[in-house]
């Protein structure tokens, strides 16, 4: 039987602190990169300031951007903060400024939603808890922190079984018909480059797209505990670094690539660490700053498990619904679902007044950006929003209709949208016999949106 004693040992071990030392720096280092590459390329301005809607998350309605170039304040914050995570300068306010800024950032539109954007709030948020400036830290130096040469086990492990969850949910996700028995979406992505000099040809070979498939299934499934295993760890982040710079060339998935290849490093001994901190002008010391039991030992052990069982179980509540997960998309946020399918639509909006039988075909460019658009127009808890939105919008406007000109208090908004999924043919998604004015967002996707044909 397994007791509170036998979980609490092992994550209470006294183990070297290098490898935290090492991860607060390779974040640190991404979170200013990443802050300045996004100022950089002027995507604030496209995704947060120019755009008159914003699509937002369930419970988190009640956030939005900040008027104007304000909007640019929570990146500089992450800029600064990062810095201070980079040295271990005031750690603690750093990393938790930080959370908050980043966090904000990714709450304020799902439009943007991706993978690592969820996984750098996760750390940023397990790091808050964690002693990672107990050595090669400013706080060290002049704030008066107590130097560590040691530390709980469970500090190292939380992050290598966050990355583990990513690794493996990743592969689990990919054991669909789709992916493996289709090569879908690949045998869409890869023909485009069939221009590459010299490799080119190869793009354009179907055993290839099966290849990059069952190889992308296996090596999620499998890499982190060829991690885990010191013979065959070196070959293992062999691969993590192969696959991440493929994937970087390949497709447009941003810093994700790099923060991958940066924190498994995390699954390295301290041997490894302390080689590289010297540099740093990092010199372990003796046992004397051994790591001591904490008094508090219970409720540390209480907030790994609640947080283990937490990022367990929120990416299977798809299981809560029925139908194609991929059609539909409940539950498929929040899951580490990477890359897993070509989804394409177009969808159509019309505000209605019944008592002045009027009605007006929307422009969606009148209010969103064509990458909201693109996004919203595949995805239904984005088309209801943005139908409810527009019941607001055209709750009293004028409609010109040849030489008449009336009042349109809209009560129904109705859509007409298409989608293809993998490559096949469009089907219908919704179509204009619902009233979307009068759907609940919290009413099931399966009253409205129309059912695929396979």
């Amino acid at each position: 039987m397994v007791t509170s004693e036998k979980i609490a040992k092992p994550l209470l071990k006294s183990v070297s602190i290098s490898p935290l030392i090492a991860f607060r720096i390779i974040f640190g280092v991404l979170a200013v990169f990443s802050a300045v590459r996004f100022m950089y390329y002027g995507w604030v301005d496209s995704l947060y300031i120019q755009p008159e809607f914003h699509f937002h998350y369930t419970f988190f309605e009640w956030i939005h951007p900040l008027n104007g170039n304000w909007m640019y304040l929570p990146f500089v914050l992450m800029i600064i903060t990062g810095l201070g995570i980079l040295f271990g300068f005031l750690y603690r306010f750093s990393v938790v400024i930080y959370f908050l800024a980043f966090t904000y950032i990714e709450l304020l539109d799902k439009t943007t939603y991706l993978n690592h954007y969820y996984f750098v709030s996760i750390i940023s948020f397990l790091m808050i808890w964690l002693p990672a400036n107990a050595d090669l830290s400013f706080d060290v130096r002049w704030f008066g922190v107590k130097r560590k040469q040691h530390v709980a086990a469970w500090t190292i492990w939380i992050l290598r079984f966050q990355l583990t969850l990513v690794y493996f949910y990743a592969g689990l996700a990919k054991i669909n018909s789709d992916w493996l028995i289709e090569a879908m979406p690949l045998k869409i992505w890869l023909p485009p480059f069939r221009d590459l000099p010299v490799i080119g040809f190869l793009f354009t070979k179907t055993w290839l797209a099966y290849a990059f498939s069952w190889f992308g299934c296996l090596y999620d499934l499998t890499i982190p505990f060829f991690l885990m295993i010191p013979k065959t760890r070196n070959w293992a982040y062999f691969f993590v670094v192969a696959f991440h710079v493929l994937t970087w060339l390949l497709f447009p998935i941003g810093v994700f690539p790099w923060v991958m290849i940066g924190a498994t490093l995390i699954f390295f001994p301290a041997s490894f660490h302390d080689k590289w901190l010297r540099f740093f002008g990092r010199r372990p010391s003796g046992s004397n700053l051994s790591y001591r039991k904490p008094k508090n030992s219970r409720l540390i052990i209480g907030f790994v498990v609640v947080f283990a069982f937490f990022q367990i179980i929120i990416p299977f509540r798809y299981l809560l619904h029925s139908g194609s997960l991929f059609w539909y998309e409940d539950g498929y946020r929040f899951s580490w679902r990477v890359m897993l399918m070509e989804k394409k639509g177009y969808v159509t909006f019309y505000a209605e007044d019944k008592s002045k039988k009027g009605s007006v075909m929307i422009n969606n460019s009148d209010y969103l950006t064509d990458f909201q658009i693109d996004q919203m127009s595949r995805q239904p808890d984005m088309i209801l929003e943005f139908a409810h939105f527009l019941g607001e919008k055209y709750r009293d406007t004028l409609l010109i209709s040849g030489k008449d000109t009336v009042h349109l208090h809209a009560d129904r908004i109705e859509a007409e949208g298409f989608v293809t999924l993998n490559g096949k043919m469009h089907e219908a998604y919704v179509n204009r016999k619902h009233n979307l004015l009068k759907i609940s967002k919290f009413q099931s996707y399966h009253s409205w949106v129309e059912a695929p044909s396979q």
